[in-house]
Formats: structure tokens, sequence, C-alpha cells
């Protein structure tokens, strides 16, 4: 395999920047490759033109403000050169080893006290998520909600809880989110709202309870992906035509306890890896075309999307903001993004708020009157607001 032709540089247009480091076998480079480009296609942008790859450089020095990370694949002896300089930059670097058992023997000591990867347990579908992660493309944040009756499926929606946590998402299930006291269907909505993909566990029974209905459907209506299970025997519903799958063998489903085969929970497992990836996408594509069409619809125009997913808009009167999306549940941490990430201009935060919990909306509310330097702004009001703007 040629390396060179995945090492174009630096675009004009780059708004991240990655690079592979360390000793890659070919496969490696390749299978990384590969679900980098698949994942980051998602959010319409290209290889090494907005999101720039270079394999194996005898340096790696990011320019400006772009957004930077590195993969490094550990061996044993594995050559270091320009690592300090990476490190020294402040650049994310995450190690790769190839088994568990092997980090100590094959990642540098430089790099040992960071949080490390392995091939052989996470796959290189992970390892392409975590680097997008590194450099904000994809969230930190890794939510999924397990949607299931009780009566059909209480031990399969254990043991994916527990696997799936393993993997580092945050795991939503009915039993495990909700302290006492708290209102209960309030916040598992504010908990969907804020989740990457719904699993659902589709039993002979899912659609007879009006829970997992309405949960499935108002996942759909935030536009978050589904991920369907679908027990032996149980055809695919026509409304669940847009959701990708798993569909389980009879000798996968354990009829005397209701256990997952290991085999079904780790395709399941690489399933959700992936549709969380698309999920984000899909949703930012969304929230996108629903500002477009607010702005246009007063005359403004959007004039492009920059870093961390910034978009750059131009009122009637020709006042410049910069909105930023809020995919999910805003945060003062995600205030404290936006406002970073504008260097003292305009900023508006843009959220959409329905299903959170009405603590979290005066939360909300107390944040905006008291950091003044960013307007909120809900989606479903976006025209109204960006209408009146120079009178807030």
């Amino acid at each position: 395999m040629d390396c060179a032709q995945f090492d174009a540089g630096t675009a004009p247009g780059t708004l991240y920047e990655l690079a592979v480091m360390g000793a890659p076998s070919d496969t490696e480079i390749a299978g990384l490759t590969e679900h980098i480009s698949r994942i980051i296609g998602a959010f319409r942008l290209r290889l090494n033109n907005e999101v720039a790859l270079r394999i194996l450089p005898s340096e790696f020095r990011p320019k400006g403000r772009t957004p930077a990370a590195v993969v490094f694949f550990g061996r044993e002896g594995v050559p270091v050169t320009g690592l300090e300089s990476v490190l020294a930059s402040g650049v994310p670097v995450l190690p790769i080893a190839s088994t568990d058992g092997r980090i100590s023997d094959e990642i540098p000591i430089q790099l040992r006290k960071l949080n490390c990867l392995t091939s052989a347990h996470h796959g290189l579908q992970r390892i392409a998520t975590a680097v997008l992660e590194c450099v904000g493309l994809l969230p930190r944040q890794r939510r999924v909600f397990v949607s299931y009756r009780r009566d059909d499926a209480r031990q399969a929606a254990l043991q994916l809880f527990n696997a799936f946590s393993a993997r580092l998402f945050d795991v939503f299930l009915d039993t495990h989110g909700i302290a006492p006291a708290e209102d209960f269907q309030a916040v598992l909505w504010h908990r969907l709202c804020d989740s990457d993909v719904l699993v659902m566990l589709d039993t002979p029974g899912y659609f007879e309870s009006r829970w997992t209905v309405a949960e499935f459907g108002r996942a759909l209506a935030k536009g978050i992906s589904v991920l369907r299970v679908g027990w032996p025997k149980v055809s695919r519903p026509a409304r669940v035509g847009t959701a990708s799958q798993v569909e389980l063998e009879a000798n996968e489903v354990e009829n005397s306890t209701g256990e997952l085969a290991t085999p079904a929970v780790e395709r399941i497992c690489a399933q959700l890896e992936f549709e969380r990836a698309q999920g984000q996408a899909v949703r930012r594509l969304n929230f996108f075309s629903k500002l477009q069409q607010s702005i246009e619809c007063i005359g403004g125009r959007v004039v492009g999307v920059g870093l961390n997913h910034c978009i750059y808009l131009a009122l009637p009167d020709g006042t410049e903001v910069i909105a930023y999306p809020s995919i999910g549940v805003p945060t003062a941490l995600t205030l404290n993004e936006a406002l970073d990430y504008v260097d003292g201009r305009t900023v508006a935060l843009v959220y959409d708020h329905i299903g959170l919990h009405q603590k979290w909306l005066k939360h909300l509310i107390w944040l905006e009157r008291n950091i003044p330097a960013c307007r909120w702004v809900k989606i479903t009001e976006a025209a109204w607001v960006f209408g009146g703007w120079g009178t807030l």
C-alpha cells in the first residue's frame, strides 16, 4: 500500500488535522482511513480537504487553532520521531497497543500516562471515532437510551447496559437512571433528548406498550438515530423502516434466561458505534437546515460553517452573528465552549428546548440572565429572535 497517497498535507479549507504515527501496519492504515472517511462523509466533509490526514509524518505541526489529534500505533521498539514536539504542542495523542497485556511493551514511556485503546479489544472503528472525538467532530459524550419492555427483555437490557458501559457509553436504562422521588417521565424524556442513539429491543410485545411506543416516536421526533435489535420471528414493522438494525438468530437468545449470545452482543455494539457517528451527522445537518430556513425567511443568509460546527450568519441589516448549535441538552460547559470559539464576537447559542426538564429550562434562563455575552435562542423561535435581533 502506498501511504503517501493519504499524506496530502493541509488543504486551504482544512477544519481538522489528524496524523497517524508510530508503527501501524498497512492493514491498520487502510482500515482506519476507511472508517474515518466514512464517518466524516456523513458530515459532508472530505478526507484531505476539510479533514487532513497525514500518515507517518516526520513531524506534525498543525497550523493555527485548527483542532488536531494523533493516533499513535505502538509496538516493541517503536520509533518516537516527532513525538516530543507533538506532546509539547498540546496536541492530543491517542496511544494504540495490540492487546491489553502488551501496553507496557508497545507504548513509549512518554505516552503510558495516557488512556490507551487496543486494536484487539476496541477495533479500528472505535479508534476512528475516538480520534474524531479528540478534535471535537464527534462529541465526547457517548449516550445511548435503551428502550424495551421489562416483561420481554429485562435480562437482555441489563446485559446490553453492561456491554455498552464497558465501551464507555453513558447508558440510560429506566431501572438505573432515575433517582428516588424524581418525576419519572420528565427525567426519562430529558435523558432521551440528550441521547445519541435509541436502541430498541424489538420483542413481540414492544409496540403493545404505550411507553415504548412513545419512546420510539419521540426519538424520531427529535431526530435521534434508532438502532433496532430484532428478536427472532419478529417481523420488522413498517414504522421502523428508517432505522438501522441487528437481527437476532433463534440460537442467540437463551430461552430460559433471556440472555443474548456473546457474538450477538458484539454485533450490536459494533453497529451502535457506527450508528452514533451517523446519527450525530444527521442531527447536525437537520439542525443546520432548520436554522438556514429560519434565517432565509427573514432575508438573511448563512455564510458558512467553521470550527466546532459554528454557523456564521449575516442578518438582513448586515449584522454578523455566530450561531453555536447545541445538539442534545445544552449546559454551562456548552456555553463556555461557545464563548471560547468565537473570540469575543456576537454569539447565539441555538438549542432545541422540546422535551427538556422544566428545572433545566429554568437553569438555562438563569445562565442567560447572568452571562450576557451570549444569547440563547430556541431553534423553533430562531426566525422570530433573529428577525428582531437589533431590538433585543
